[in-house]
């Protein structure tokens, strides 16, 4: 009888103590290492603008392509700014001749006496030579501004990157400032992971972080970059007549808010590809405070 019950027991101690490991190991998990599954992959979009106005007579990517800073991605008609450097040249020819012309005739006055030249005679050609002056610096800024229109006719990519969602194409016409091409930063690449706010106590700017992309089998390794401070309170509206306007109902089953905790890349395993908007689990591995 008591052989019959002792692999009984056995079964029953086996079980308690599973339980009580599996008990101690997802306590750990959740409370020990933070970890969420609100996470996403994030980087820096940069808007790509003209500095001047035209149609486009090139377009030099095509969607998705991969760019390099200094890459030019398109090409603004530059005829016309060709025209406005050829005539701010002749204008800035003009400049000169008319200052050097004024710059002898003072040189001739200063050398006269008094007695055959007056004063005020002599204040009006100092003051001729000044304004040619100011005129020919006035030239030789239209020049600069000339020349810089038509290099930037030729617009270049900012950062090194992706062409995406390209929507524009040679012959529309381009604003300036009004961006016409996006451009996804690649140097700029990282995970904003959302915890709640009672798991912000285990972690600090530096713990390590393995971050799991639901595309990728092998983890990307990563560190806590920084850590939010505020958060939008959706509760905190004011009222018609400028005071708070509060929710007179209240739920006693109380959610801990998300915090946004930034996470920097550190590796990124052979033959996966970071797409801005990707899902994936963190897990945080605090720093040890003990010996």
């Amino acid at each position: 009888m008591q052989t019959t019950a002792l692999p009984r027991v056995l079964v029953t101690v086996f079980a308690a103590a599973l339980a009580v490991a599996a008990g101690w190991l997802i306590w750990r998990t959740y409370l020990q290492s933070p970890w969420t599954r609100d996470a996403r992959v994030r980087t820096n979009v940069v808007q790509i603008a003209p500095d001047v106005s035209g149609v486009i007579a090139e377009m030099r990517v095509k969607d998705n392509q991969e760019v390099r800073k200094g890459d030019v991605l398109m090409v603004v008609d530059p005829a016309r700014y060709r025209l406005a450097l050829a005539q701010a040249q002749a204008n800035l020819q003009g400049r000169e001749s008319e200052m050097a012309q004024r710059r002898r005739e003072v040189e001739r006055r200063v050398q006269l006496t008094s007695s055959a030249i007056s004063n005020e005679t002599r204040e009006q050609a100092e003051t001729a030579f000044r304004a040619a002056q100011a005129a020919h610096d006035q030239a030789v800024a239209q020049l600069e501004r000339a020349r810089l229109d038509l290099e930037r006719s030729e617009v270049r990519s900012t950062v090194n990157g992706y062409i995406t969602n390209l929507l524009v194409q040679a012959g529309e016409y381009a604003q300036a400032g009004r961006a016409t091409v996006a451009v996804v930063d690649a140097d700029a690449f990282y995970v904003a992971a959302y915890f709640e706010e009672t798991k912000l106590r285990r972690i600090h700017e530096g713990d390590r972080a393995s971050i799991r992309l639901m595309s990728a089998a092998t983890p990307l390794d990563g560190h806590v970059d920084s850590i939010a401070r505020a958060i939008a309170d959706r509760e905190n509206t004011a009222g018609s007549d400028l005071i708070a306007n509060v929710n007179p109902t209240f739920s006693w089953v109380r959610l801990a808010q998300r915090i946004p905790v930034r996470l920097a890349i550190d590796r990124v395993p052979d033959g996966v590809r970071l797409v801005s908007g990707m899902t994936a689990t963190v897990v945080i591995e605090p720093a040890r405070t003990g010996p």
